[in-house]
């Protein structure tokens, strides 16, 4: 349902983002009598990061979605909204490099056949002159990873593809990230058990590994993961009790004085939809959501000052057979931008409609207005041709079309004071708008999976038809424990903290590592930049 010009509607909740988080609130707010209106500022597509776009009959996933999650309830929900139309995809991803691909996990021969002997034997030396003699002041990703598998091994698998995806140097990266990130792997028990495998000595099912994700399947919708959102939409508008807005961007929001709220959205025609509510939940990126609230919170100026990496898709529809099997392949490789490069058919044989056409997608990671950010999408494709050419994958003259994909906001910015400023404006909104909720990627400025998105829907769902803040959706310990916490209204007492079920806590957890920056010394420089 599309609105007129300054249309008002008056609801229940007002929700902000048509995306994994809004729709998931909007679904079972709906299916519990509840009136809702989405405002969606994209004129066509719902699902956000997670919408499948249509080109020409061909389908693109915005960075890949595979539809896992140790939540049983999450799992339930999509079975729910889309029972018929999963499909179970194996999943194979390798790494690029100089010409040669690399399997992911190692396996010992071909790495070392494809780095040739002395370079492999360049990579041991300097491997084993870190072991003796590492690096003592550990402070950047470029330190500790250079200390785990020696200088050769990290500038060939870890600090190109870093750098492309983060936006700064791997000397600026905090080794606390690095240590996290590369937990418990080393490069001897990587060979040992590369070396089993390349024998066939490891044992099925799983190869031998002890990390079951790296050699799995994954479910996956038949035409990409919009349309999961797609069908949420349709079951939400279904009920009578649903209005999606497309295409109408937040204006405002704004406090009614009585607890409520009074939604302002509006179209690049300059056509507005009013909606009054007595809930509101946001999923508009933090910085945008301070901007826009009236009365403007104390803490706008925390808001303004958080950071993100965006990130664009070049598609490019190829005559040939398909070009490689993998799902996607990490680009390790300098002499290009493009940092991966996925396999449309490979996700689901239904995303490419033509067989003797291969679809495959080149993903820049980069900041909004930057040069790439900026380019046309006649220079963007042109550039993506060139790379594929540089990179060996295909011959320009074979490709029949192409179409851009832009994504804003794709990856919130951890950096020295992300932590406080969050903190600051979600304490503020707390104590002074009871009825206001933040979920979401964005909304909450944390780097999740599609999971935690929406089980911090399903959780303020909850809040909602209690009339309070039950559940403290923010709130996950080390333990994976949740706990409830109680409303801010000062006539009622805290209740008594509980502990969510872990089916809760598994989805809650589903938080991906962000680099954070190192910080700067007395000086002012980044203490892991080495002088020259």
């Amino acid at each position: 349902m599309s609105a007129s010009a300054n249309r008002e509607l008056n609801v229940d909740v007002a929700i902000i983002g048509a995306g994994p988080a809004g729709l998931t609130a909007g679904y079972l707010l709906t299916k519990q009598g509840k009136t809702v209106a989405i405002i969606e500022k994209d004129e066509t597509y719902v699902g956000g990061i997670s919408r499948t776009v249509e080109h020409e009959g061909y389908r693109f996933d915005i960075g890949g979605h595979r539809f896992f999650s140790k939540s049983q309830q999450v799992v339930d929900l999509w079975n729910e909204i889309l029972p018929d139309d999963f499909i179970q995809r194996p999943r194979m991803s390798r790494i690029y490099y100089e010409g040669k691909f690399y399997s992911y996990p190692l396996r010992a021969f071909e790495a070392l056949g494809n780095l040739g002997l002395l370079r492999s034997t360049a990579c041991m030396v300097s491997y084993l002159r870190y072991k003796l003699f590492p690096l003592k002041d550990v402070k950047s990703f470029e330190d500790w990873t250079t200390n785990q598998f020696g200088k050769k091994l990290y500038s060939i698998f870890f600090k190109t593809y870093t750098e492309k995806v983060w936006g700064m140097p791997c000397d600026e990266m905090s080794a606390d990230w690095a240590a996290q990130r590369i937990k418990g792997l080393s490069l001897w028990s990587a060979v040992v058990d590369g070396l089993k495998r390349s024998l066939g000595l490891n044992k099925k099912p799983n190869d031998g590994q002890a990390a079951k994700t790296l050699l799995e399947t994954f479910r996956y919708p038949r035409l990409g993961p919009g349309m999961m959102w797609d069908a949420a939409r349709d079951k939400i508008l279904a009920t009578g009790k649903g209005h999606i807005v497309m295409g109408h961007g937040l204006e405002q929001l704004a406090a009614d004085g009585e607890g409520g709220w009074r939604m302002t959205g509006r179209d690049k025609d300059g056509n507005k939809v009013v909606v009054k509510a007595g809930d509101a939940i946001s999923s508009a990126p933090m910085r945008q959501l301070a901007a826009r609230l009236h009365p403007l919170p104390d803490t706008t100026l925390n808001a303004s000052n958080l950071k993100y990496r965006d990130f664009l898709t070049v598609a490019l529809k190829i005559k040939s057979e398909d070009l490689f099997p993998d799902n996607w392949i990490y680009i390790h490789d300098e002499k290009v931008q493009v940092g991966r490069v996925q396999n449309f058919r490979s996700w689901s044989p239904e995303m490419v409609p033509d067989e003797g056409v291969a679809c495959v997608g080149l993903e820049y990671f980069c900041f909004e207005n930057d040069g790439l950010w900026s380019s046309s999408d006649e220079d963007l494709i042109e550039l993506a041709k060139k790379e594929m050419q540089i990179l060996g994958l295909c011959d320009p003259q074979d490709v029949i079309g192409g179409a851009v994909v832009r994504q804003e906001k794709a990856y919130p910015v951890y950096d020295e004071d992300y932590a406080a400023n969050v903190e600051a404006m979600r304490c503020e909104l707390e104590d002074k708008y009871p009825t206001l909720h933040l979920v979401g990627r964005n909304g909450m400025h944390r780097y999740n999976n599609q999971d935690h998105a929406m089980m911090t829907a399903m959780l303020t769902t909850e809040n909602i038809l209690a009339g309070e803040r039950v559940y403290d959706t923010w709130c996950v310990n080390e333990d994976a424990e949740y706990h409830e916490a109680g409303n801010e209204g000062a006539e009622k007492a805290i209740p008594a903290r509980e502990t969510v079920s872990a089916d809760q806590a598994a989805a809650l957890n589903s938080l991906r590592d962000v680099p954070e920056r190192i910080k700067p010394d007395s000086n002012g420089d980044h203490a892991g930049r080495k002088v020259a």
